[in-house]
């Protein structure tokens, strides 16, 4: 008969039962050690973090280091091997003075006063009497304002820990009676060595590539790292003599193969839309799950970047070789600002799973989409969208160059696009609109969005926006911090509107313009300075000392 701790799950088996143990969390728990070492033990302890960085075991460490009847003076517990009575039962979950509460589930006033209630009577064995109160954020209003003061001011032999995922919901009064400790996401190479040991003690056959690979699937989560382990560890019992290689992971996760993505991305980045579609069908075959495969997309589009702005990524351990030489020969002839914008564009289509019902269309038309991203370019009658292939930055620059020679009137969409949503097709229907207004400075375009009560367009015209140049058809503009995320494309639909034709709209690095409502600002400095030297003001000084020119006002005003 097997005995039971060898059923158990892999997380639970593995569950650290000494502050040692701690993965990543090593500074934590020394503090927490030593502070129960000189007595210096808060009221109420607070441990965040994300799920499966240790925040219920640590709990469950600090309230053995407390009531353990063996080295509780060392501010630490007893050995596995010979455990005392309080240490295994607070292991065990079955400690009388040690209360588990789970906030998600119990939520009301009520329960916080049975706890309350509870709090008055001493420990009736241990030490301390301990509540341990998980996911603490659900807690109402009202049962965190009934906590208050019995945190402040609890029993002598009291002590409250406290964990959540999302401190943030939790009221500054409540965080402000709490030692708050910070478990942080645990680094990939200590996950990777932890799971690599249980994985020789449990004698599983893995390869260190999938080790690697289970190990960035848990994002800095042990308790995920050990319960992939084990799935993958089960899928390995059923054939003995086999070795669990990365790509089993691969379709164990449904995650795309790395390299056949990264040459994915080659061939987008080149034009080869059949190859692209043709590999994608391939990944989709084979289980490819499409919001890991937009993660990772963006993933590689950061190694890219990373290529392209740094220099060598040989320093990753997580990177092979040979997708180093795959990324170096991609990276060759790309910009960051090509990244940059599939990166909005990935980022967007992300978005749109959530609402289309077939994720594998989705997936076709996003990378058609990257292949053929529209570019605005302006003839001598009309400005009409056209489709530019992706291909090379160099290679897509001739082909501007080549249909519209005067850089000044050609700015290729990614200069102008703050948001994705700009990328839409021109129909014809919008292209015979008949032309209504003439906008021949700034100062018309303001003065039109007054008088089409568009006022958030003109605040932002005359507040945010720092005008750059201005030409018919074509504004360049720079902008401070508080310009509204949809401005340029409301600019865009606004000016169709009224002058019937499509403008450029292109973003700026010059930092040295004024907002329009600047300029007027200075204007009316100057003016007033001007007036402070003239005649009148003088002999209006002469009769009244404390007089002061404070305003002037042209007659248009």
């Amino acid at each position: 008969m097997k005995n039971i701790s060898e059923s158990k799950i892999l997380a639970l088996k593995y569950r650290p039962r000494i502050f040692k143990d701690l993965i990543g969390q090593e500074l934590i728990a020394e503090t927490i050690s030593n502070a129960i070492k000189i007595e210096k033990i808060p009221n109420a302890y607070l441990l965040t973090g994300i799920r499966g960085v240790g925040k219920t075991t640590t709990a469950r460490l600090i309230a053995k280091a407390l009531n353990c009847s063996k080295e509780v003076s060392k501010g630490s517990m007893c050995s596995q091997k010979d455990l005392c009575d309080h240490c295994r039962e607070i292991e065990n979950s079955n400690h009388i003075d040690v209360l588990e509460m789970d906030a998600a589930s119990k939520t009301g006033i009520d329960d916080v006063r049975e706890l309350i209630e509870n709090a008055k009577y001493n420990p009736i064995s241990a030490k301390y009497k301990i509540f341990i109160i998980d996911e603490v954020h659900m807690l109402s209003k009202q049962a965190f304002n009934g906590l208050l003061k019995t945190l402040e001011e609890p029993p002598e032999k009291l002590k409250f820990i406290m964990a959540t995922t999302e401190a943030r919901k939790i009221p500054v009064t409540i965080l402000s009676r709490c030692q708050r400790f910070d478990l942080k996401r645990v680094s990939l190479d200590k996950i990777y060595e932890h799971i690599k040991k249980i994985s020789e003690i449990e004698k599983g056959k893995i390869s260190e590539a999938a080790l690697k690979l289970l190990s960035k699937a848990s994002e800095g989560s042990v308790r995920d790292a050990i319960s992939l382990l084990d799935r993958a560890l089960v899928f390995q019992s059923l054939d003995a003599s086999k070795t669990v290689e990365d790509f089993d992971i691969r379709k164990m996760l449904g995650l795309a193969d790395r390299s056949k993505l990264i040459n994915l991305i080659n061939h987008v980045f080149s034009g080869s839309e059949k190859e692209a579609l043709e590999l994608l069908r391939e990944l989709i075959d084979t289980g490819l799950d499409p919001r890991n495969f937009l993660n990772d997309f963006l993933e590689l589009l950061y190694l890219f970047s990373r290529r392209i702005s740094l220099g060598s990524i040989e320093k990753d351990t997580f990177i092979s070789e040979g997708e180093i030489q795959l990324i170096d020969k991609g990276s060759k002839d790309l910009d960051i600002q090509d990244i940059s914008l599939f990166w909005q564009l990935t980022l967007k289509t992300i978005e749109d799973l959530k609402v289309v019902s077939s994720e594998n269309i989705a997936l076709e038309m996003f990378l058609m989409q990257l292949m053929h991203l529209k570019d605005l370019e302006e003839s001598t009658e009309e400005k009409i969208f056209t489709q530019s292939k992706i291909t090379g930055s160099e290679t897509r620059k001739k082909i501007i160059k080549e249909n519209n020679p005067d850089p000044k009137t050609t700015n290729f969409t990614k200069n102008q696009m703050k948001s994705i949503e700009q990328i839409k097709t021109l129909t014809t229907k919008e292209m015979n609109v008949e032309k209504k207004f003439q906008v021949s400075s700034f100062s018309d375009l303001i003065y039109l969005s007054e008088k089409n009560k568009e006022i958030e367009l003109k605040y932002d015209l005359e507040r945010n926006v720092k005008l750059v140049n201005f030409e018919d058809g074509k504004i360049d503009i720079n902008f401070n911090e508080n310009l509204n995320k949809n401005f340029i494309k409301k600019l865009s639909q606004s000016l169709y509107a009224w002058t019937g034709k499509r403008w450029i709209i292109s973003l700026s690095k010059d930092k040295n313009s004024k907002t329009f409502y600047e300029e007027k600002l200075d204007k009316k400095e100057k003016l007033i300075a001007e007036g402070r030297k003239s005649k009148t003001f003088e002999e209006m000084s002469k009769v009244f000392s404390d007089a002061d020119l404070v305003d002037v006002r042209t007659k248009d005003e």
